[in-house]
């Protein structure tokens, strides 16, 4: 079996991917740099974050580098373990909504932090793999940019971008 589940050989349905990396913080504190809009708005959101992640929720994001407030659906939360958002799809998803998953694992006597990100609901098109591919570097950068902002008070994205 690989990360997501499948057997090596299984045909591919929709694209998926995960990404991970370790956060020198508590899971309550790396939860909280995800859950609270102002912590994530530092270092993420760079037009800013409205909403708390609490389940059955709707909150939107911003991003002054790609502008456009969009809103997002808190569809499951966890404290300091998991947070489920979706948001909507378009015509390369294999779904209404493209779906991430963030979970929170304590390491090291719970002095750190294993952040995993998974999203699905890519369909296996060219448009899906680019929309793939490109939320998986967007991801994969807020998990270092969450990291230098927790570990060190640096905004890696500030100028990132643009």
């Amino acid at each position: 079996m690989n990360t997501q589940g499948r057997a090596p050989d299984a045909p591919l349905e929709e694209l998926s991917f995960t990404v991970t990396g370790h956060i020198s913080k508590s899971p309550h504190e790396t939860f909280e740099a995800v859950a609270d809009p102002e912590q994530l708005s530092r270092y993420f959101t760079t037009g800013g974050a409205r909403g708390r992640l609490e389940a059955g929720t709707e909150v939107s994001w911003d991003f002054a580098d790609f502008p456009g407030r969009f809103p997002v659906e808190v569809a499951e939360v966890v404290p300091d373990e998991k947070i489920v958002i979706r948001w909507e799809g378009d015509e390369s998803a294999t779904a209404p909504k493209t779906e991430t998953t963030f979970t929170f694992e304590p390491v090291d006597g719970g002095s750190r932090t294993l952040v995993t990100i998974t999203e699905k609901s890519w369909k296996l098109t060219q448009k899906g793999a680019d929309g793939a591919f490109g939320n998986c570097m967007g991801w994969t950068g807020m998990l270092a940019a969450m990291k230098a902002w927790l570990e060190h008070g640096i905004n890696l994205r500030e100028g990132f971008y643009k």
